[in-house]
């Protein structure tokens, strides 16, 4: 039986209801597209747009707080989302 995607830590009813407008409807199909794809999608659907997002779903995935992901995946995570957001257009960072 599949885990609904808000007993994943980060994961409140709003973006929930975000994620699931994209296609991602419980912790498996998270699990499986992963933290970035599905910050990619959700920034291009304009439901999301910045740092925050990404670390929450990161989070989820690692099952701990978004506080708490290690500060060089932070690093990464962070070079990735400008990299990814200049390339729209967009001043997320």
């Amino acid at each position: 039986m599949s885990k609904p995607i808000e007993s994943l830590p980060n994961i409140g009813p709003e973006l929930a209801a975000q994620l699931q407008k994209i296609g991602i409807g419980t912790a498996e199909d998270l699990l499986r597209i992963g933290a970035v794809a599905a910050w990619q999608l959700l920034v291009r659907a304009g439901l999301r747009d910045c740092m925050n997002s990404l670390l929450a779903l990161e989070g989820a995935i690692e099952g701990v707080g978004w506080q708490e992901v290690p500060i060089g995946r932070k690093e990464e995570l962070k070079l990735m989302a400008v990299g990814f957001s200049q390339g729209l257009g967009d001043s997320c960072g």
